[in-house]
């Protein structure tokens, strides 16, 4: 076995079916799809996401922790708790083993996504000459 398939996880994250967006798979895949570490995304259902990543980069818990900061529900059934526990600790320790520290940098770059993909404009509706007073 390859050092580097060691280094490769492939995970599956459950949504909440009770959320008001009912394919939140399929959004979150959107939102992960440029981000650093994270290298395939397949949604399988409306509440089912497959993701492939280097825990060099990213892990679970980065991943997880900026959607649910983003606003979606995870599913938090005890058997996927127990999984996602399971997950977080076994991670965290091969990055330690690796000699890598622990990073955020995840978080930033989803908002920086999700900002880039919505529509926005520019909030001052005040005339060009008005903004200057303030």
């Amino acid at each position: 076995m390859d050092s580097d398939d060691t280094q490769l996880k492939v995970r599956e994250l459950s949504f909440c079916p009770l959320h008001p967006d009912l394919a939140q798979a399929h959004s979150a895949s959107l939102l992960l799809s440029g981000i650093d570490g994270v290298d395939a995304i397949k949604p399988i259902s409306e509440h089912l996401l497959h993701v492939h990543y280097d825990i060099r980069l990213i892990t679970l818990q980065m991943i997880e922790e900026g959607l649910i900061e983003l606003g979606y529900h995870l599913d938090n059934s005890l058997l996927v708790r127990l999984k996602r526990s399971l997950f977080y600790y076994t991670e965290e320790i091969e990055r330690e083993n690796l000699g890598l520290h622990p990073s955020s940098a995840v978080t930033p770059q989803l908002f920086i996504q999700r900002y880039q993909k919505i529509r926005h404009g520019c909030q001052d509706h005040r005339p060009e000459y008005w903004r200057n007073y303030l």
